[in-house]
């Protein structure tokens, strides 16, 4: 099961994403496991538009215009992006005021423990921690200190998983 997949099920047992994937959105990195395909979970959404290298840059999206979507979805993309802050700026941008950007990346000491650069996958190009005082990674963003520099931006949730309901 990808990761998608595995986020959608626990989503559908938590508040929040109901309303969060309401409207027209778009899932950047969707790859082979796009949103849209749970679709029927989800009965606030109207659509949600994969979009995958195929697309174009995920970081700057090209062609899509401000204020574009109801919502933005990512999963394991921002790992993958040159510049995770304007990476962000710009999934912000394309999104409605009003609505929700929605961004899952993977725990720097749960998925890369210590090892950098990455033994699982080495086109991850940033880790990410949810805030500590410091890393052993040359390359961590803190995830709150990256919220607080992108205008517009207001943190709803934050959650660090160090498992999930499924077993993997």
């Amino acid at each position: 099961m990808r990761e998608t997949s595995k986020a959608t099920i626990r989503r559908l047992h938590s508040p929040g994403f109901q309303k969060w994937f309401a409207g027209d959105g778009i899932d950047i990195g969707s790859g082979d496991d796009p949103l849209g395909r749970w679709k029927n979970q989800f009965p606030l959404m109207r659509s949600c538009r994969p979009w995958d290298m195929g697309d174009g840059d995920a970081q700057t999206l090209p062609g899509v215009g401000v204020e574009a979507f109801d919502f933005v979805h990512s999963s394991h993309c921002l790992e993958h992006v040159r510049d995770p802050r304007a990476a962000l700026v710009r999934w912000v941008e394309v999104t409605k005021v009003g609505g929700h950007v929605v961004v899952l990346v993977p725990d720097e000491d749960l998925y890369e423990q210590g090892v950098w650069p990455s033994r699982f996958n080495g086109d991850h190009k940033h880790t990410f921690t949810v805030h500590k005082a410091g890393s052993w990674s040359p390359v961590s963003v803190n995830v709150l200190e990256l919220v607080r520099g992108v205008p517009r931006a207001q943190l709803v949730r934050l959650e660090r998983l160090e498992h999930t309901m499924i077993g993997d």
